[in-house]
C-alpha cells in the first residue's frame, strides 16, 4: 500500500478535502471511521494537518487528523442565518465551533484610514477574538494615501501603544506594500476586513493577481448574508498561505463569559488586580482601576466602550443561559 503523506489542507467543499502535500495536491474525502465521533466543532477545516494514502491519480483517503492548534472561529449559524446560540431540550447552552481557518500564524485585520471610516469597534471586537483563540494579531491600515501620516497614526497609534503591530499601507502609493509582504512570508495569514477598504487592490499590489483570485474565492464560497463561510488557502509567490474570511459581519465569539473579557483587552487586563473588588466589572464600582485608568488617559475612552459594549452583550447572553436552566 502507499505510504502516508503528511498534508495541508488548503480547500473544503462538500466532502471533499484538496491536501497539498510535498508530491502535489490531491483531493481527498474522509476515511468513514473519522467520522463516527459526534464533535462540537468541524472535523476538518482549511489549515488542518492531516496524513493522507494516496489512492490513484490527485486523489486519496485522510488517515489521520493530527490536533489542532488554534482555531479562527465562530458560532455555527443556525437554519435560516437566524442567531448563533440555541438551546437543547434539558435547557443547556447548546453551542457548535464553526471553524474559519484552523491553524493561522497570524490573523491580518484590514481597515481603511479613510473611506470608509474605520470601524474601530469592530477591530476591538476581532482583536478579542484573537486573544482569546491565542492567534496573533497584525493590523493593516489601508489607504494612507487619503489622509496624511500624523491623522493615520491617530487612528491607529493606540494600537501599537498597546502592543499590536500596526502596517500602515497604500496600493497607490506602494507604501507599506514591501513591508506587508513580509510580514506574510511564510505564515499562514487569515485575511479579515469589511468591504471597500482596499483589500483586493492591496495584495495586487504585493503579489499581482492575487487580490483578483481571493476575491473570486470569496464570491464563489460566500452566499446569502455571510452565513457560509468556505474559504480556502492560496499560495503567496515568497512562500506561505493566505485565507480570505468573508465571514467577518456574522464574527461571534465562541466560548467566551462575561467575567473574562477584561483578560483579553491587553490594555486593561493589568489593571484588573488593583480594583478595590475581585469581581468588578469596571462600570459601576467604586474605586475601580480600570475607569480610574480611562479618566487619566491611560487606556482610551473608545477602547473602554468597546469592553463595556461587548460585557454587556455577553452578560445577556448569560443571563438568558441561566433563565434557560431554572
Amino acid at each position: 500500500m502507499p505510504d502516508l503523506l503528511d498534508g495541508l489542507i488548503i480547500k473544503a467543499q462538500s466532502g471533499f478535502f484538496t491536501v497539498h502535500t510535498e508530491n502535489g495536491d490531491f483531493v481527498c474525502q474522509v476515511r468513514g471511521r473519522l467520522k463516527q465521533e459526534r464533535l462540537d466543532t468541524d472535523l476538518i477545516a482549511v489549515g488542518d494537518r492531516v496524513r493522507i494514502r494516496p489512492t490513484g491519480k490527485g486523489a486519496g483517503i485522510i488517515e489521520d487528523i493530527l490536533p489542532r492548534e488554534r482555531a479562527l472561529s465562530r458560532l455555527a449559524p443556525l437554519p435560516g442565518g437566524r442567531g448563533a446560540r440555541r438551546w437543547d431540550r434539558d435547557g443547556y447552552l447548546a453551542e457548535r465551533e464553526q471553524v474559519i481557518v484552523a491553524n493561522p500564524d497570524q490573523a491580518v485585520f484590514v481597515l481603511a484610514c479613510a473611506q470608509p471610516t474605520p470601524n474601530l469597534r469592530m477591530l476591538d471586537r476581532l482583536l478579542v477574538g484573537a486573544e482569546l483563540q491565542h492567534i496573533p494579531a497584525l493590523i493593516c491600515a489601508n489607504k494612507v494615501d487619503l489622509v496624511d501620516r500624523q491623522e493615520a497614526r491617530m487612528l491607529f497609534g493606540v494600537y501599537e501603544e498597546i502592543g499590536y503591530r500596526v502596517v500602515y499601507t497604500s496600493a497607490v502609493t506602494g507604501d507599506g506594500v514591501d513591508e506587508l509582504r513580509d510580514a506574510l512570508r511564510g505564515r499562514i495569514s487569515a485575511l479579515m476586513g469589511p468591504s471597500g477598504v482596499g483589500k483586493t487592490s492591496l495584495l495586487n499590489a504585493m503579489q499581482p493577481g492575487l487580490g483578483l483570485r481571493v476575491r473570486q474565492v470569496s464570491r464563489a464560497t460566500c452566499k446569502g448574508r455571510h452565513t457560509t463561510v468556505v474559504p480556502q488557502l492560496i499560495p503567496l509567490n515568497v512562500g506561505g498561505w493566505v485565507a480570505d474570511t468573508p465571514g467577518i459581519r456574522a464574527l461571534a465569539l465562541f466560548d467566551l463569559d462575561p467575567e473574562e473579557i477584561d483578560a483579553y483587552f491587553p490594555d486593561i487586563a493589568p489593571l484588573v488586580a488593583h480594583c478595590r473588588f475581585s469581581d468588578c466589572t469596571h462600570t459601576v464600582e467604586p474605586e475601580c482601576a480600570v475607569k480610574e485608568a480611562v479618566e487619566r488617559g491611560q487606556v482610551s475612552q473608545h477602547r473602554y466602550e468597546s469592553y463595556v459594549r461587548l460585557r454587556e452583550e455577553h452578560q445577556k447572553l448569560a443571563d438568558m443561559y441561566w433563565w434557560g436552566i431554572c
